[in-house]
């Protein structure tokens, strides 16, 4: 019995010992278990290459998006995925046609000029994906603020057709919409072949000389421009491709006696009031597109047609064929082609009077949104 009753004590403390654990660890599995529930797993990802080559993961599921290069902004509203953008170069809120689509862009915050990124501007959008300039993407100080900050990045850039087509699908996989990408991109690639049917049976010799003024009246296109391959496409024999121009910031610029030596059939403005400073202007007056009226504004939609960061380089290919060779193109409805464009890409339909400013470049370009009331 003494010997019993020694061991009952150490006995029971050791039950007692024992419940204590089992119950702690059905507690804390519990709760962990709980928590475990409302805490969300890795973020899923998918791999693009953007226009530098580089591998990028973004989210499987954007919804905030940086358009820190303005052909993004107009690409991710192609894509029917405009209302995720909550960043935007200035440059955006003076689209016409695009805030009228999306208002929302309006709001959208300005963390980005001349190519340096505020970043913390950028980080008050809380931004899923940036899309950016390649050059911003080459600048150490610009990466170092992205990658700082795990902000994953696509560089979007590009200086020819193909380049242009590879950042439109890799915006497009960015934002899981690869099909919509996919669609414009077959668009594009039968408006090429549409318009060079007719153009291939055009002797050179007969083929109209153009020079294409890109936003100023003296600059102009380099031979690895987009707009050296598309007015190419189009039938023009682009007069600035084959001299040296001079560079500035990035942009190549022609004298005013090489434009007068050039003297060009026709001349193309992409930008407002340049079609009446060359018309009025006594030192463009000898020239024979003068002479003749053929200086021409291009039409402005989403982005101004032909531009080198534009979006309606397909329009823009149709338009100047059907400008510089209308007997070759009578079967081409441009004014249709367009509304049909917008209908399509953008589920937009655009009114006649619409639809006439942008075919004559007017009124498409603002600086608040009283421009919207088109």
């Amino acid at each position: 019995m003494p010997v019993l009753d020694k061991k009952y004590p150490r006995l029971i403390l050791l039950l007692l010992v024992l419940l204590l654990l089992v119950i702690g660890y059905r507690y804390w599995h519990g709760h962990n278990q709980a928590n475990n529930e409302n805490v969300p797993g890795p973020k899923q990802s998918i791999t693009v290459i953007d226009n530098l080559g580089r591998k990028v993961q973004v989210p499987a599921h954007v919804e905030r998006v940086a358009s820190l290069y303005a052909f993004s902004g107009h690409v991710t509203a192609m894509l029917g995925e405009g209302d995720k953008i909550v960043a935007i170069p200035d440059g955006l809120k003076k689209d016409v046609l695009l805030n009228v689509m999306y208002p929302k862009i309006g709001d959208a915050l300005i963390p980005v000029a001349a190519g340096s990124i505020n970043i913390e501007e950028l980080l008050k959008t809380n931004p899923d994906v940036a899309f950016i300039k390649n050059s911003t993407a080459l600048n150490p100080a610009e990466v170092e603020k992205l990658d700082t900050f795990n902000i994953p990045y696509l560089a979007v850039d590009y200086n020819s057709i193909e380049g242009q087509q590879h950042a439109i699908m890799a915006i497009a996989q960015a934002l899981g919409v690869p099909e919509k990408g996919q669609a414009y991109i077959d668009y594009y690639q039968a408006s090429i072949k549409r318009v060079q049917k007719v153009t291939a049976t055009i002797p050179e010799k007969e083929r109209v000389r153009v020079y294409h003024a890109v936003n100023e009246a003296t600059r102009t296109d380099t031979p690895d421009s987009l707009s050296g391959e598309w007015t190419k496409i189009a039938g023009a024999i682009n007069v600035s491709v084959y001299h040296p121009l001079r560079q500035l910031e990035g942009k190549n610029y022609a004298s005013l006696e090489q434009i007068l030596l050039w003297d060009a059939d026709v001349i193309l403005v992409n930008e407002p009031g340049v079609v009446d400073y060359i018309m009025t202007n006594s030192q463009w007056s000898s020239l024979k597109a003068v002479k003749n009226n053929r200086v021409y504004q291009m039409p402005i939609g989403i982005s101004r047609w032909g531009h080198p960061g534009g979006l309606e380089t397909p329009l823009v290919i149709m338009w100047t064929a059907k400008q510089l060779y209308p007997e070759h193109f009578e079967d081409l409805d441009i004014r249709e082609e367009a509304r049909c464009f917008y209908q399509t890409f953008f589920n937009y339909q655009v009114s006649d009077e619409m639809l006439t400013n942008i075919l004559n470049g007017e009124g498409m370009r603002g600086h608040s949104r009283a421009f919207l009331t088109i």
